[in-house]
């Protein structure tokens, strides 16, 4: 018990003077606003996320108007942040909660039997907004408490993660709990940071283990890495006599789902992207320029993208799926960022 009050007694002290306390979210801190925030900080930098946060509370200010947009709307506020499925279940998720009677559940299990919601999440939005003791667990205090105790093996191992877990449950203080499960973010995200911890400056510092071994950023270990391979893709860039660029919408599943994206064709020969715009598009003989190359990075395989460009108009494109757009009018679709980065050939 001593050890547990000590350690919450000497982030919050840290907190109070280093922490920080005017991010968007802490203001009128709801369970929706914490949960919003809380979804699209997954993976993601909170630099990154602030504008995107101000925009999404601006058009959906409540989980009813969440509920109620249409998929590809909430999908256009979520272009550019990546990993889609995050705004799929968000808005699934925020029909479950008006389904049952517009409230957020106020128990664990009741917040991660929502879409997309799991128990450090959950824990984020009893803690922050829902005045209970809730316990986190994101990757920043994942690497403090890894780093504090010295635990050896990948954080991501099931073994070390039941350790963090343990850990957790015991250094979260039963009062002030809101304040520390900020306080334990923030010294992961300024101080205790993945590849230049500033130890000098970490309120930690005399019970963390791994500073004591001089070895700070061994812990957690480092996912092994593995190479992933390339794939590669055209993406067509049709052009019409109006100074208009043809869109396609994405299927819902899948990569970039519901997002527009340029027509993508994914070949191995001259002779294949010849046939496939014939037999997709009904286009041949048509004047092409190759464009230069770049590349996109997922999780689990480089892309790609090379560009082609043909004054052309399509014979199959017709319907709801597809669009005609000058430069201004595709800037308010949602695209993923590869395509905005195409937009700079446009």
């Amino acid at each position: 018990m001593t050890l547990s009050l000590d350690f919450a007694s000497d982030v919050l002290n840290w907190f109070d003077h280093y922490g920080r306390h005017d991010l968007p979210w802490q203001h009128n801190p709801t369970p929706y606003r914490v949960w919003v925030s809380e979804i699209m900080l997954q993976q993601t930098q909170v630099a990154t996320v602030i504008p995107y946060y101000l925009r999404f509370m601006t058009s959906f200010p409540t989980v009813e108007a969440l509920a109620a947009a249409s998929n590809d709307d909430v999908v256009q506020h979520w272009a550019g942040l990546g990993y889609y499925a995050r705004a799929r279940n968000l808005h699934h998720a925020a029909q479950q909660v008006v389904e049952q009677g517009g409230e957020f559940p106020r128990t664990l299990d009741g917040l991660m039997a929502l879409k997309g919601i799991g128990r450090s999440t959950a824990g984020a939005i009893l803690s922050l907004a829902g005045q209970q003791r809730g316990v986190i667990m994101d990757g920043n205090v994942k690497r403090v408490l890894a780093r504090c105790f010295a635990l050896e093996g990948e954080a991501s191992s099931a073994s070390v993660q039941q350790q963090l877990w343990a850990l957790a449950e015991q250094l979260t203080p039963t009062a002030r709990f809101a304040a520390y499960s900020q306080a334990m973010m923030d010294l992961g995200a300024t101080v205790c940071t993945r590849s230049k911890p500033l130890c000098l400056y970490c309120p930690l510092q005399a019970r963390c283990q791994a500073y004591a071994l001089g070895t700070p950023t061994a812990f957690p270990e480092k996912k092994k890495t593995k190479d992933i391979p390339t794939k590669e893709a055209y993406f067509v860039i049709f052009d019409n006599d109006q100074g208009e660029t043809l869109w396609l919408k994405r299927p819902p599943a899948g990569i970039w789902g519901s997002l527009w994206c340029l027509p993508e064709i994914a070949v191995e020969s001259e002779q294949e992207l010849q046939q496939r715009l014939m037999a997709d598009f009904g286009v041949s003989g048509c004047e092409t320029a190759y464009l230069p190359p770049f590349r996109h990075t997922f999780s689990h395989y480089h892309l790609l993208l090379k560009p082609l460009r043909i004054k052309a108009i399509p014979q199959q494109t017709a319907d709801s799926r597809s669009q005609w757009c000058t430069l201004e009018q595709v800037k308010s679709l949602g695209l993923p960022k590869p395509m905005m980065t195409l937009l700079a050939y446009l």
